[in-house]
């Protein structure tokens, strides 16, 4: 889960090196919300806590960026332990018989200012695989103070039909219609591999 000349996006991340640096997804700050309507009262939020991935990204030239990315279902988190426990099992993700689910970029195009970006990619839940394509913006590219790295942070929004991909239980009361918000923080890969451990 990035229009305008080139020059403008290098010039968004100031002295960033001009050249595609590879990045480790940290864990820690990296989050995928999906939000639905229940029985049209309530639009609910739930949250997948655990994901891995790497990133290829050249802020002078984005549209080569690349990212991978794989989600444990196990972490969903509702805020209601009872639907934490509905949403793994057999109705709807099936956490037993699908562990992770992932998602895999095919291409990157500019989007509508120098800081956002079109990211598609294949999107498998389920065993079920659909393209899918995220509004990419890049919050920030540059020195992590913590870290004492380079650093790449994005936002992301699109919309998903959950029949799509095999779920549909309680359908129309529960929607079909899944928004999806991902957040991440991307550490420079080996010096992500120095630092501290997930959850330290």
């Amino acid at each position: 889960m990035f229009r305008r000349p080139l020059l403008a996006v290098a010039l968004l991340v100031g002295s960033v090196p001009a050249f595609a640096t590879t990045y480790t997804l940290d864990p820690n700050h990296t989050q995928v919300q999906f939000i639905w309507n229940h029985y049209g009262f309530t639009n609910l939020v739930g949250q997948f806590g655990k994901i891995e991935g790497t990133l290829e990204f050249d802020p002078a030239d984005p549209t080569k960026a690349s990212v991978t990315a794989m989600i444990s279902i196990d972490s969903v988190d509702s805020n209601v332990k009872k639907l934490d426990g509905v949403l793994a099992g057999g109705d709807y993700f099936d956490a037993a018989k699908f562990p992770t689910a992932t998602f895999k970029s095919t291409r990157v195009e500019k989007g509508s200012t120098p800081d956002r970006l079109k990211v598609t990619g294949d999107l498998t839940i389920r065993d079920v695989t659909k393209p899918v394509t995220l509004d990419v913006a890049v919050t920030k590219v540059g020195e992590q103070p913590l870290r004492k790295a380079q650093a790449a942070g994005f936002d992301a929004t699109t919309t998903l039909t959950r029949s799509a991909f095999g779920i549909t239980k309680y359908l129309p009361n529960v929607a079909d219609e899944v928004k999806i918000h991902v957040v991440t923080e991307a550490i420079e890969a080996k010096a992500f591999a120095a630092g501290p451990k997930p959850g330290k």
